[in-house]
């Protein structure tokens, strides 16, 4: 699922395969701007801001796009078969000498000048893996609406721009709270904290090729010891003495434990909670599927 580290990712290749190059094909298979021809025009550079893509060409030109859930960019060596879906998924084709950036199921393809990329991505906030990244601003924003769902508060990018559905439930188990408890609910200290594991998050994966936000091992509390024998001694041994009493269990310590997985809850549900062991539950927020675990987070729930 596209988010703002996988987008960066797209936008890596595409700068890679594009930037400097002068494009010798392109076709825009959207009805506003099908008759657009930009070849002959070098690709100055491609970047991200949030989950958007933007393609910035020659003469004040930039080529916005979004992949929104299922979108996509590949890139192909001239020779090379493209495989990233039907010829009717296609929306956009941009090739030089030495490379084709096919865009498939795009959502969100327009072509506007450079001056005006705001009306594309001036409403978002800032962009947690952009160089001007500031913290400040987005938790204002995030604190602007203190009664709205954490979930839906970190999925709208006018607060900070980036997350995601996987990247929401995630760092609300890291955070210990449900993604139904309203921003203005956390415990004192908790918002600032998660803003920057969030950032963290995002940092660390962008340039993994799977999203990863567990770590390698966690402390959990191993199952108990079988119970022990009665101290009550059998019938058949009347003259049997009593055995002395035995002392009280000491609780078992937490032990670290190896984790194979690479999410804590997206994408697991029923199955156990990585720390507790208790099944993950689903359930719908705003129309996005949304993972927790019932013991490990507090909070409202559905």
């Amino acid at each position: 699922m596209p988010e703002g580290d996988t987008v960066l990712q797209t936008a890596t290749r595409l700068h890679e395969a594009l930037a400097g190059q002068v494009l010798t094909r392109s076709d825009l298979r959207v009805p506003r701007f099908a008759t657009a021809d930009l070849s002959g025009r070098t690709v100055l550079d491609v970047t991200a801001r949030g989950k958007h893509l933007l393609t910035r060409i020659e003469g004040g030109l930039t080529l916005h796009s979004h992949l929104r859930m299922d979108g996509a960019w590949r890139v192909y060596a001239p020779d090379e078969r493209w495989r990233g879906g039907p010829g009717h998924q296609i929306r956009a084709i941009l090739a030089n000498a030495e490379h084709t950036a096919v865009g498939y199921r795009l959502p969100v393809l327009e072509l506007l000048r450079t001056s005006e990329e705001d009306r594309a991505v001036g409403h978002l906030g800032p962009d947690l893996l952009g160089p001007d990244w500031d913290p400040g601003p987005a938790l204002d924003r995030l604190l602007a609406a203190p009664e709205r769902p954490l979930g839906e508060a970190l999925l709208d990018q006018r607060n900070l721009a980036g997350i995601g559905n996987v990247y929401k439930c995630e760092l609300c188990f890291l955070a210990r709270v449900t993604p139904w408890l309203p921003v203005g609910a956390l415990p004192d200290g908790a918002l600032p904290r998660l803003v920057t594991l969030a950032e963290r998050l995002l940092n660390a994966n962008r340039d993994r090729p799977t999203r990863t936000t567990t770590i390698t091992s966690e402390l959990r509390t191993p199952p108990g010891p079988p119970s022990p024998p009665s101290d009550t001694p059998a019938p058949s041994s009347p003259a049997a003495t009593p055995a002395p009493a035995r002392p009280p269990a000491r609780p078992r310590a937490p032990q670290p434990v190896r984790v194979q997985e690479r999410l804590y809850v997206y994408g697991r549900a029923r199955r156990p909670c990585l720390r507790c062991g208790t099944p993950i539950r689903l359930a719908d927020q705003d129309d996005r599927p949304t993972y927790w675990c019932p013991r490990c987070q507090s909070g409202p729930t559905p």
